[in-house]
């Protein structure tokens, strides 16, 4: 563990450190075990969540959940259409984009993996996350979230 802090003083640059080396892991872990159960990875997971979650979405919605680069999420839609999980639907009202809809076997797919992820987070997080300190560390990654999003940090420009 690299970030400590000093009385009030924070080590940001370890503290980043340690945020990304965590989110690295846990992902790959999820992988792993969707991957296993499920035959689908963490990124096809999440998007599967969210289309489910907010039905009539576009390529848009999800870049920006995700905060990723419209051509790449298009991909990832190609993808998931490649495999009859989603489907592309023609948008009534702007011709210009479709609105996104998970299939049968897309829906069917997400329900069955929530439980494999749900479960896994649980198994990966759960023992660090209990307490006072779990709850300010869930609080303190909700807040800079929250405030990376409403200042728009991070969002890639196409």
């Amino acid at each position: 563990m690299a970030s400590k802090s000093n009385g009030d003083a924070v080590d940001l640059p370890a503290f980043f450190a340690d945020l990304v080396r965590c989110e690295t892991r846990l992902y790959n872990a999820l992988n792993d075990r969707l991957r296993e159960r499920h035959g689908i990875v963490t990124s096809q997971f999440e998007a599967l969540r969210y289309l489910r979650d907010h039905p009539g979405s576009r390529v848009a919605d999800l870049a920006t959940e995700f905060a990723i680069g419209i051509g790449a999420t298009s991909k990832s839609v190609d993808r998931l259409e490649r495999q009859g999980w989603a489907a592309r639907q023609p948008n009534p009202s702007d011709r210009r984009s479709s609105l996104l809809a998970l299939t049968d076997d897309g829906s069917r797919l997400i329900d069955a993996a929530e439980k494999t992820f749900t479960d896994a987070v649980a198994e990966l997080i759960g023992g660090t996350l209990d307490g006072a300190s779990g709850s300010a560390a869930v609080q303190a990654i909700a807040k800079l979230r929250s405030v990376l999003e409403r200042d728009q940090i991070g969002t890639p420009t196409g």
